[in-house]
């Protein structure tokens, strides 16, 4: 992973949640069962055991992406930004377009973003377009649909804990 994986504190306390959830929770259940299934005589016709090595092969690679990401965190609080003028990471920032059509987007993680719920990922054409910017500025940010001009209306962060 050359690109350091940039996330905020929840979304690292999501990320360890679902390793230990899968780690200490559903895995040992499933080798249980496929224990169990494998005892059961012919595996070849064994529902329980196929499904049951299929899943564990699932969460094993899960497990591993879940590891990598962990390891490759870098945990950034968007509460501690010094420069809260510009638009960085943990951003919340208001934008119109061309036509006055306001969006409301929080820049995150990769691995947190959810569109639907307004949070981008820092590497989104959209954050990496308004990244920098301050109060007025205008850029344009490429989509597959075209190109869009945003102007940057208001910037905030988290308050300081």
């Amino acid at each position: 992973m050359d690109q350091p994986n940039y996330i905020t504190p929840d979304g690292f306390a999501a990320l360890r949640a679902r390793y230990e959830e899968l780690f200490a929770g559903e895995r040992p259940k499933l080798v249980e069962t496929v224990s169990w299934a494998a005892g059961n005589g012919d595996r070849s016709e064994n529902g329980d055991y196929i499904y049951g090595k299929r899943r564990l092969r699932e969460i094993d690679r899960e497990l591993g992406w879940l590891s990598r990401r962990i390891k490759a965190a870098r945990v950034v609080d968007p509460r501690s930004q010094q420069d809260v003028s510009t638009v960085l990471f943990g951003a919340t920032v208001t934008l119109a377009d061309e036509h006055d059509a306001r969006r409301v987007v929080t820049i995150v993680g990769d691995d947190e973003a959810e569109a639907s719920e307004g949070r981008i990922g820092w590497n989104s054409p959209i954050a990496r377009a308004v990244r920098g910017a301050s109060l007025g500025d205008l850029r344009r940010v490429s989509l597959p649909s075209g190109e869009i001009e945003y102007e940057i209306l208001e910037i905030s962060y988290p308050p300081a804990a």
